[in-house]
């Protein structure tokens, strides 16, 4: 029986879910809107919140145990067909996502729900982002039209 035991078992071993919620939560953090399933997205978003909770709060302690929680991975983009080192996922976490919540209490990320089946096996997909990040989008898309101009 599984009697108080939370979460989805997402037909893995608990080392493989424990790593798949660490790699969504990172490409999340880096690229702020991922596409997922809907079981995957479910699993982890409160996951997510947690750890920006943890930004939110800005000290030391609360910053070594995100790096517990999902390690300290490179942020890596290529440039010229090399790889260049842009920081780390804690600290975007730590400077830019965290200070653009304080304002907020809850409810950082947002599931939307796509039309599209996954081939393999009709999962159903879902976006799973950021809540603001669509706002810094438009101001961006703003600027760049009025430089087209």
């Amino acid at each position: 029986m599984r009697h108080r035991i939370a979460g989805r078992r997402l037909s893995r071993t608990s080392a493989h879910r424990l790593a798949m919620r660490r790699n969504l939560a990172c490409a999340l953090f880096e690229r702020e809107t991922i596409s997922t399933t809907l079981q995957k997205a479910k699993e982890v978003k409160a996951f997510t919140e947690k750890l920006i909770s943890l930004a939110k709060k800005g000290t030391l302690p609360a910053r070594r145990r995100a790096i517990a929680l999902l390690g300290n991975r490179n942020i890596i983009n290529y440039e010229d067909g090399r790889a260049v080192k842009k920081g780390t996922i804690i600290g975007k976490l730590f400077s830019e996502i965290g200070p653009r919540y304080l304002d907020r209490a809850g409810g950082y990320t947002r599931i939307i729900h796509l039309a599209l089946k996954r081939l393999g096996d009709n999962g159903q997909l879902v976006l799973l982002q950021l809540v603001g990040q669509e706002q810094t989008q438009k101001k961006s898309d703003k600027k760049s039209s009025r430089e087209k101009t």
